[in-house]
């Protein structure tokens, strides 16, 4: 009896243990089945961890003649409610938001506590601009060109805490008001750009480019100076912006042709000057673009139609079939380029990076600043800027990469 009651027993446990066997077996087949392959879980990582990749490069840029805010433009803005804010109140009308950059030329040391009167500054032709209204400026402004006549009129000490002042507020600027400072002439920044994405987003950035500034009054800028440009010209666009020329004529003299068509053949891609306070005329010179005087963008000159109104060159650059990979080291590179005497030359040659294939486009957007502030140019004077231009001759004899709007 005990051995049957064993028998029994032992085939009650076996069916339990077969029980929780088929149980257990089906449990585990349902989780292998729905447990996502190892190929899943990499395809699903992929799809998670994608960034969008660059596949275009463009910047809209405004270049703008002779900017400065001192003498009677500081007493008209000291007389408005606006105060600091007076000199670009009106800049809004350029729709600023459709430019990446702007860049000028600032006619004045920058320096705090200078007390001059306007009939000073006029009768010494020392100029100063108080730094306080650079708050506002760094709205508008991306860069500005040092290499100029006045830049000097609070002495060395003043022009150091100029470039001081444009660091402190975020200013890019370039070029030295003595011309045989060669290590000054020519300087790599960050371009703000626009970045088409291969998923169709757009994100911003920064390309590095090279801007060669000159200051010639009295004086032709030395040879050498001109050779900077062949450091940068292998790997990047080079623009130059000289000041040089006899001041209120209506064209440049064959010293000042000579010399912009000289930066030219030394390696830059376009060619934008002021000083003469006056528009002179535009030309294309072995297919690039030479623009002799932009004319005042923001001056204090009011006596004449001829000072009140400039030329702002709007240039289009755009990259044309590059790899994603390339773009995206200049990209990169370009978030470093945004200090005065960076590396950002010497990391070009030692990354490797080869030069973008790059267009450009030109436009004129006419500026006026009669009646003591700054605004687009009237239509009339639209169409007066583009005769003194010769604007129409000089975009019919561009050659390719460069063209019109």
């Amino acid at each position: 009896m005990l051995e049957v009651k064993l028998r029994r027993n032992s085939f009650l446990i076996f069916l339990v243990l077969m029980t929780f066997l088929l149980i257990g077996g089906s449990a585990l087949a349902l989780l292998w089945t729905t447990k996502p392959s190892v190929t899943d879980s990499i395809e699903k990582t992929q799809i998670v961890k994608k960034v969008a990749q660059p596949k275009t490069i463009s910047s809209n840029v405004l270049f703008l003649g002779n900017t400065f805010w001192g003498r009677y433009i500081n007493d008209w803005s000291m007389a408005s409610p606006l105060k600091y804010s007076y000199p670009f109140s009106r800049l809004n009308e350029f729709n600023r938001d459709q430019y990446d950059a702007w860049i000028s030329g600032i006619e004045c040391p920058l320096v705090a506590g200078v007390n001059m009167t306007s009939a000073e500054e006029d009768s010494t032709l020392q100029f100063n601009c108080s730094p306080s209204y650079l708050p506002e400026a760094a709205k508008w402004f991306t860069a500005f060109t040092l290499a100029n006549n006045h830049t000097d009129n609070q002495g060395a000490d003043g022009f150091t805490e100029t470039k001081q002042q444009l660091d402190k507020n975020n200013i890019q600027y370039f070029g030295n008001y003595d011309p045989k400072v060669i290590g000054d002439i020519c300087e790599v920044i960050g371009l703000p750009v626009m970045v088409a994405n291969d998923d169709k987003t757009t994100t911003k950035g920064k390309l590095p480019i090279a801007v060669c500034s000159y200051h010639g009054i009295f004086q032709i800028p030395p040879p050498e100076s001109v050779a900077e440009i062949q450091k940068y010209s292998p790997y990047m666009p080079v623009i130059a912006m000289p000041h040089m020329g006899a001041e209120y004529k209506s064209a440049q003299d064959q010293i000042k042709t000579d010399f912009y068509r000289s930066l030219i053949d030394g390696g830059a891609n376009i060619v934008l000057g002021d000083h003469p306070h006056w528009i002179q005329p535009a030309e294309s010179y072995k297919g690039h673009l030479i623009v002799y005087s932009m004319g005042n963008f923001m001056f204090d000159q009011q006596d004449t139609l001829e000072v009140v109104r400039s030329a702002g060159i709007r240039v289009v650059m755009k990259t044309n079939d590059q790899s994603s990979s390339l773009l995206k080291k200049w990209l990169n590179l370009g978030e470093t380029c945004v200090k005065f005497k960076d590396d950002c030359l010497a990391q070009v040659a030692e990354q490797g990076l080869t030069k973008l294939n790059i267009s450009y486009q030109f436009g004129v957007v006419g500026t006026n600043d009669a009646d003591k502030i700054v605004k687009p140019a009237t239509a009339q004077q639209q169409t007066d800027i583009l005769q003194r231009l010769k604007w129409q001759s000089a975009m019919d004899n561009l050659q390719a990469p460069y063209s019109s709007l």
